[in-house]
């Protein structure tokens, strides 16, 4: 943006041969980069392919202004296009960064209910109650989920693990990629 500002006040002339050279290497290159990433699910494959289509774009603007000015020379058409593909750029910054932010923070992702789960392993038998549940993205696809579950009325260690097998068994339905069970006994106190 400062160099196209320059530009504009001090305008030069732009060399629409190149331009229109660097344009087509450009498109090409990463239009092939954009298809080949284009299917991602997760938050990274998603920005990138972003980036790579504002990339294109940018460079198919490059080019129809190279065909300009082959024609007609106008000093101005090279920094004003240079600002309005940095201003589209930052606004795709903007829209990402609220997604990014989130991963960041670790929020629970929208796809998944908390509650909903909480309730499904509060359901199962010898099953108390449950805190410091938790579920967060890793980068937007794949999620982790933590919880301790206060048991009752448990006289083996055989019923641990058969508590711990149906609560993942119910986990499996959401797609989880990590989870952890913190187990608790009625007479044990949470540390955290």
């Amino acid at each position: 943006m400062y160099e196209a500002i320059s530009r504009i006040l001090h305008p030069e002339h732009s060399d629409a041969q190149g331009m229109m050279i660097f344009a087509i290497f450009g498109m090409l290159i990463n239009g092939y980069a954009a298809w080949q990433v284009s299917g991602g699910k997760s938050l990274n494959e998603k920005v990138v392919a972003w980036h790579l289509l504002e990339d294109v774009l940018g460079w198919f603007a490059i080019l129809i202004a190279s065909i300009i000015l082959q024609f007609k020379d106008i000093v101005y058409l090279d920094p004003i296009l240079s600002l309005l593909i940095t201003s589209y750029i930052l606004w795709g910054v903007f829209k990402r960064l609220k997604e990014t932010l989130f991963v960041f923070l670790q929020g629970t992702p929208s796809d998944i209910d908390l509650n909903e789960i909480e309730k499904k392993i509060k359901a199962v038998k010898r099953v108390k109650s449950t805190h410091h549940t938790r579920i967060w993205s890793l980068e937007g696809e794949n999620h982790v989920f933590t919880t301790h579950v206060k048991l009752q009325n448990i006289s083996e260690f055989s019923e641990i693990i058969s508590v711990k097998k149906e609560i993942k068994e119910i986990l499996k339905t959401y797609h989880l990629d990590q989870n952890t069970i913190e187990t608790e006994l009625d007479n044990e106190s949470c540390s955290i």
